[in-house]
């Protein structure tokens, strides 16, 4: 996901800068996931805390900076890509300066310096806080050179640190810990990001209360290992602890955690789950496989008799529970029977949204040693199959919801039209999943509306405020058009 800068006329909550003088501009770019674009709205609000100036023109910008994705190969590529593009500004726009910072930076470091002569500056994760002095010292024309910042990850901010929020004013992302300490064969996230560094419960609630008053009415907890927070600070349920106090938040409609590991899922935080209104019905759980030997050589705990037992069990337990998960194919060994199983597993437990990655080589990573490769083509064959049979499945969930009436959080006018508005119910968590079109009524960005629903696609959904049969008076807002993406 790309992520452009924020309309740069939006308040940040920063500090009156004391700089003189003409202000230099800053153009950033945000690629990745939920966790990269917290990082990003760290560093711009730190930025705009030291006396530069955001622009949403790359062109008019004398700094760059790329806040790189390196997840998988694509999400590699696109950041070299986008390096290399925003590298032809030093001769057709006013740049000085081009930054690589984030994950990609921290993991190839003077690989990029060298292969990309564009670049100027290479910053890692663990420097993300100290990234207003490096523009400054990559300004200074004595100090032109190619330089790194690489320390040992992973910076962690905390509720004090200034932000300049991405996206929907109302809908915000919290970052409650950093790094993993799992070890997973695939994943190369503790190489990038380190061992798990949890935020404390206070900073935490600190931060969505000043979130609230500025009128957040959705936050989202997200983390490598969200479901293992707090055990670095002897936590025992961590999770359930951080979310007991988080429902006391007054004002506060929707708590939305992502990214539950399948073990570690205790009694007491399904209850909380299913006991809370704050709590979307919503389990974001990355399955990766269904095969036990795919399991094993992927180093996932646990077999398919652990994760079918689990998934009955937060079915029962939550009623009317959105489940959404994720798989990878073409792992090293995968057999087209071990696909065909995953295929029937997907078919017959009809999950509500599915994401489906194409396994690459990682360095670093155990599975790169693996023997048994799939051809990349055979991937995207099985890759395919899987999307396409959950099609299937999600077409008729969306079927069975016409004519019942849902609470929806209104994101603004839909990018499709400007005629529609758009939101999400709490099923539909956002940019990943699809949205709730609303063809009739009145709302504004921000409000939470009743929608009765008349039309469903295999994703999104339409319908109209209940008991208004009004045209709707659209508001001067703008929205966003989700749609499933298929990234963690």
């Amino acid at each position: 996901m790309t992520t452009p800068l924020i309309n740069p006329d939006r308040p940040a909550r920063t500090k009156t800068s004391s700089a003189p003088g003409r202000k230099t501009t800053i153009g950033f770019v945000n690629l990745g996931c939920s966790k990269n674009q917290v990082d990003s709205e760290v560093m711009l609000g730190t930025l705009v805390q030291d006396g530069f100036e955001l622009t949403g023109d790359p062109k008019k910008a004398e700094v760059v900076i790329i806040n790189t994705c390196g997840f998988i190969e694509e999400a590699k590529q696109e950041s070299i890509n986008t390096i290399i593009e925003h590298g032809n500004l030093k001769k057709a726009g006013v740049c000085r300066v081009l930054i690589a910072a984030g994950c990609l930076a921290q993991r190839y470091q003077g690989d990029l310096l060298k292969e990309l002569p564009e670049l100027d500056g290479v910053v890692g994760t663990g420097e993300f806080g100290k990234i207003a002095g490096i523009c400054r010292d990559l300004l200074e024309p004595k100090k032109r050179r190619q330089r790194l910042w690489i320390s040992k990850p992973p910076y962690l901010y905390d509720d004090l640190a200034p932000r300049v929020r991405l996206g929907k004013p109302h809908s915000a992302y919290v970052k409650i810990a950093e790094g993993c300490n799992r070890n997973c064969a695939f994943c190369a996230i503790p190489l990038m990001r380190g061992k798990q560094r949890s935020r404390p419960v206070e900073s935490i609630v600190a931060e969505a209360k000043r979130l609230v008053s500025e009128g957040v009415k959705e936050i989202n907890l997200i983390s490598q290992d969200t479901v293992n927070y707090g055990v670095d600070l002897g936590l025992r349920q961590g999770l359930t602890t951080l979310l007991r106090e988080l429902v006391k938040v007054k004002d506060l409609p929707w708590i939305r955690p992502f990214y539950l590991y399948p073990q570690q899922v205790t009694d007491e935080l399904l209850e909380l789950y299913a006991g809370e209104e704050k709590i979307t019905k919503y389990i974001d759980m990355p399955l990766q496989h269904i095969n036990d030997r795919m399991l094993k050589r992927m180093h996932r705990l646990g077999d398919r008799a652990v994760i079918e037992r689990l998934v009955e069990q937060i079915r029962s337990r939550i009623p009317g529970v959105t489940f959404r998960t994720a798989f990878i194919v073409g792992f090293p060994g995968e057999t087209e029977a071990a696909f065909e199983e995953l295929k029937r597993y997907v078919e017959e437990t009809e999950f509500d949204r599915v994401a489906a990655f194409l396994y690459s080589d990682e360095e670093g990573t155990p599975a790169v040693n693996l023997e048994e490769k799939v051809q990349r083509s055979v991937m995207e064959t099985r890759r395919n199959e899987l999307l396409a049979a959950q099609e299937t499945i999600a077409a008729a969930k969306g079927r069975h919801k016409i004519g019942s009436v849902m609470e929806v959080l209104v994101d603004g006018i839909s990018e499709e039209t400007e005629r529609l508005l758009e939101g999400r119910h709490q099923g539909l968590a956002p940019e990943i999943d699809g949205v709730v079109y609303i063809n009739d009524g009145t709302a504004r960005a921000g409000e939470m509306v009743k929608v009765e629903i008349t039309d469903a696609g295999a994703y999104d959904l339409v319908g109209q405020v209940a008991g208004d049969r009004l045209s709707a008076k659209l508001p001067q807002t703008h929205g966003k058009t989700s749609r499933e993406r298929g990234y963690r």
